[in-house]
């Protein structure tokens, strides 16, 4: 009798969950990859914290934090395993939760006072080599330096970055792939010897386009941050998330294919309505400002009730963002005190956008 009445509340109750309606059909987190001594912590996060609270994609930052057998000569000191990437893999795939890998390409080559490892293992690959990383990093400063790039028309880089893509994308048993592409400050430089002159808007839509190409031979997608194809100056959003380098045009140039992850982290911004007209699917980023993560749910399920059949399923959803090491997050999730002093809190912006999908879900 008793296993009879617990099957049919089980039955119930997964009834309700099929039933349910999704208000999304993306919910994600975007953190960095976590260091090899946190793996099962970060395992751990993922089935006790994203499971239940409803994220089904995850964008790992992967960069050169993995043991790539292809390109030996680009690992991170004390990388992940391939045994450790599994762990994640088979913990998101039980939980239903795609995982994104994603490797900055094109710019954020360096940070500060560092090189990434790609422009220190091949300098020749450098859009401004004549832009020296300083001792003592400042901002701003007269090279105009933020992050160095790769210059995208150098006819080797390719082949290194295509074996990072592949490599990486299998190991996660990927389906899609996140480049970056973000904040690309260097562009068609003019000592670049062939890239000077030419149209920065040609050029990152070239990087864009040669990117997505591969990964569509491979049956994957390709995801970028949205900031180079938006007009800074006509929009009033300035030089970081949109262009006043004149890569804006690149938007009409793109594959419709790639998934745009339009970020703004201080304001509601609607430029994803922007994007869904040009024909792309696009993802609503918040990162440290809770009102800002509910204005940003709010505003894409206005987007998908007021837009014609055609254009609802551009606005996939929403996504949280966090931009310290992936510890230090899972520590504050652990401790929320560890956040006293901070300006603004990514741990209390992330419970604000789950929380607001799930009203809204409720509300269905």
């Amino acid at each position: 009798m008793r296993k009879s009445i617990y099957l049919f509340i089980v039955t119930f109750f997964c009834s309700l969950v099929a039933t349910s309606q999704a208000a999304f059909s993306v919910n994600s987190f975007c953190i960095a990859a976590p260091s090899q001594d946190r793996v099962d912590d970060f395992v751990h996060f993922i089935t006790s914290e994203l499971a239940p609270n409803g994220v089904n994609t995850l964008i790992l930052r992967v960069d050169f934090n993995y043991a790539y057998e292809s390109r030996k000569e680009l690992r991170d000191d004390n990388p992940l395993s391939r045994e450790s990437v599994k762990k994640i893999v088979s913990a998101c795939q039980k939980n239903n939760i795609e995982v994104i890998p994603q490797v900055n390409l094109l710019g954020h080559q360096s940070w500060a006072e560092k090189l990434n490892k790609l422009l220190e293992v091949y300098p020749e690959f450098d859009e401004t080599p004549h832009v020296k990383i300083p001792e003592k990093y400042e901002w701003p400063n007269k090279d105009g330096l933020y992050c160095k790039s790769y210059c995208p028309l150098h006819p080797q880089v390719h082949e290194v970055v295509f074996d990072l893509i592949d490599e990486i994308m299998e190991v996660f048993e990927a389906k899609a792939f996140h480049a970056g592409l973000d904040e690309v400050f260097y562009i068609a430089d003019p000592l670049c010897p062939r890239c000077k002159g030419k149209d920065p808007a040609q050029l990152f839509a070239g990087e864009v386009t040669l990117l997505s190409q591969h990964i569509d031979k491979k049956g994957g997608r390709l995801w970028i941050w949205g900031d180079r194809l938006i007009d800074g100056a006509t929009t009033g959003i300035g030089m970081w998330e949109g262009s006043t380098n004149h890569t804006e045009k690149a938007v009409d140039m793109i594959p419709k294919s790639v998934v745009i992850c339009d970020w703004h982290y201080e304001k509601a911004i609607p430029t994803p309505a922007y994007f869904a007209l040009k024909g792309f699917d696009v993802v609503a980023c918040s990162w440290r400002k809770p009102e800002v993560a509910v204005q940003q749910v709010k505003m894409m399920q206005g987007f998908k009730q007021n837009s014609t059949p055609e254009m609802q399923d551009h606005f996939l959803g929403v996504m949280h963002t966090v931009w310290s090491p992936a510890g230090n997050f899972l520590d504050k999730y652990d401790d929320p005190k560890q956040e006293d002093g901070e300006k603004g809190s990514d741990l209390q912006c992330f419970k604000a956008m789950v929380s607001a999908v799930q009203k809204i879900e409720t509300d269905q």
